[in-house]
C-alpha cells in the first residue's frame, strides 16, 4: 500500500489475528496472502509491531520471488528452505533475488525457536497450510488494489502487471488459497470464515 492505514481501520484488521495468536502456542507460523495492492505488506508490518511476546520474523515473498515468473518457485523454496526444515526445529533460510540485478543474492536465518510471520501472493499456497495455524486471507477490489500496487511500484509494476496477474490466476486456480484461510479480511470489515479444514501438522510430499 501507498500510505500506512488509519489506526482504527487497521486496530479493526489486526484484532482477529491477534485474538487466534492467544490460542496458537508460543512459536505459531501466521500466513498472510491475497492480491497485489490488498495491502498484506502493511497488515504484516502492524502485526509484528503489535505482536505478543517475542518479535516475530517477518518473510516477505516479494524478496523472494525470481522475477515476474516466479511465483511458483518462491512457493517451493519457502517450503523446503523454511517451513520444513523449521517444523523439524531445525536451521532455516531464505534467499534473496536481487531484483535489480536479475540474480539470487544473500542468505536470511530464520530461526525455528522465533514465532514466523510470511506475507505476499503465494503464502497460502496448499504446500504451507500444514506448517501455519493461523492463515489471513486480505481482499481488495481489482480497481483500488491495482492503483494502490501502481502507486507503490509506479512502472516498474505497470508493465509487467498482466504478466504477474497471469501468474496469479494460475496459482489461484491450482491451490485456491482462499479457501485455506482461517481468517478472511476485507477492508476495514471482517469477512466470517467458515471452518477451516482440519491441516494438522503433518508434512506435505515435497518434490525432489
Amino acid at each position: 500500500m501507498s500510505s500506512p492505514e488509519p489506526d482504527g481501520r487497521m486496530s479493526a484488521l489486526l484484532a482477529p489475528i491477534l485474538a487466534a495468536l492467544a490460542g496458537a502456542g508460543p512459536t505459531p507460523v501466521v500466513l498472510i496472502d491475497g492480491p497485489s495492492g490488498a495491502g498484506k505488506s502493511t497488515l504484516a508490518d502492524r502485526l509484528a509491531a503489535a505482536w505478543p511476546g517475542e518479535e516475530p520474523v517477518l518473510v516477505r515473498l516479494d524478496d523472494i520471488y525470481p522475477g515476474w515468473q516466479g511465483l511458483d518457485a518462491a512457493v517451493e523454496h519457502l517450503t523446503r528452505q523454511v517451513l520444513t526444515p523449521r517444523a523439524d526445529g531445525l536451521p532455516a533460510a531464505w534467499q534473496r533475488y536481487d531484483w535489480a540485478n536479475a540474480r539470487a543474492a544473500e542468505w536470511h536465518p530464520v530461526d525455528p525457536a522465533c514465532p514466523l510471520i510470511v506475507e505476499g501472493c503465494g503464502a497460502l499456497a496448499a504446500a504451507h497450510l500444514p506448517f501455519s495455524e493461523i492463515r489471513v486471507w486480505l481482499a481488495a477490489d481489482d480497481g483500488v488494489r491495482k492503483k494502490r500496487a501502481l502507486a507503490r511500484d509506479g512502472d516498474m509494476f505497470r508493465s509487467h502487471w498482466d504478466e504477474w496477474q497471469h501468474e496469479w490466476e494460475a496459482y489461484l486456480g491450482r491451490d485456491d488459497p482462499e479457501h485455506g484461510a482461517t481468517i478472511r479480511l476485507s477492508g476495514t470489515t471482517e469477512i466470517p470464515c467458515p471452518p477451516a479444514p482440519e491441516i494438522g501438522r503433518l508434512k506435505p510430499a515435497v518434490p525432489d
